[in-house]
């Protein structure tokens, strides 16, 4: 087992979590305005959905990697090019982060995981990341690809899990420091640029 490229994936989806989505935005502004315990269970249902996505990726591209190694590098190829463009767009959007303009229902605790859970199985966008990002972090040439996805995705909701639920626990913290430092929008928007454009790099040169 190659421990570095574990390290690697921990950084990096610790990265992805720090930087602003319109996941964490809406754990933060739950948080915000009904409370922490509202902002957990939003957490808890946006990571449980990762599983499925897990799974669905663990069976279908180990698949792959057993047919062809030129179409798992094919996947590897279109994963990192889909991360320059998500850097790109990232560079075209503007730095701002705003808090003020979203409208929340207040739901109880078991609606708001249903809603992050069924938010997030039915984003196929996080099926297009997971398959891009996951496939240049297998780490051992002894355990079974399967095992390998599994782990990386439990890895991936544990480090987010611990991210997003900091930022529910300090989100008054959070949102003040946000408001008066209008400069930590240009900061998060290169930090996602770089974590995209590196991920896709380290992608495009992994080996197998």
């Amino acid at each position: 087992m190659n421990y570095e490229i574990l390290y690697a994936f921990v950084m990096a989806t610790a990265a992805l979590a720090i930087a602003p989505g319109p996941d964490n935005i809406y754990v933060l502004m739950q948080s915000i305005t009904y409370g922490k315990k509202f902002g957990l269970a939003t957490v808890a249902g946006l990571i449980s959905g990762c599983l499925i996505h897990t799974t669905l990726l663990a069976f279908g591209v180990s698949a792959i990697i057993k047919e062809s190694e030129t179409i798992f590098f094919s996947i590897k190829l279109l994963g990192a090019l889909y991360l320059f463009y998500l850097a790109f767009m990232v560079f075209k959007s503007a730095p701002d982060i705003r808090l003020g303009e979203s409208h929340l229902a207040k739901k109880s605790l078991l609606q708001l995981f249903r809603k992050g859970f069924i938010m997030n199985v039915l984003n196929p966008k996080v099926t297009i990341f997971f398959l891009a990002f996951f496939p240049g972090f297998l780490f051992s040439n002894e355990l079974s690809t399967v095992v390998q996805f599994y782990v990386l995705g439990l890895l991936f909701m544990v480090v987010s899990f611990i991210i997003f639920g900091l930022i529910a626990l300090l989100s008054g913290a959070i949102s003040d420091y946000i408001t008066k430092h209008s400069g930590v929008g240009h900061f998060l928007k290169w930090l996602q640029i770089f974590v995209f454009v590196g991920i896709g790099v380290y992608i495009l040169f992994s080996d197998k």
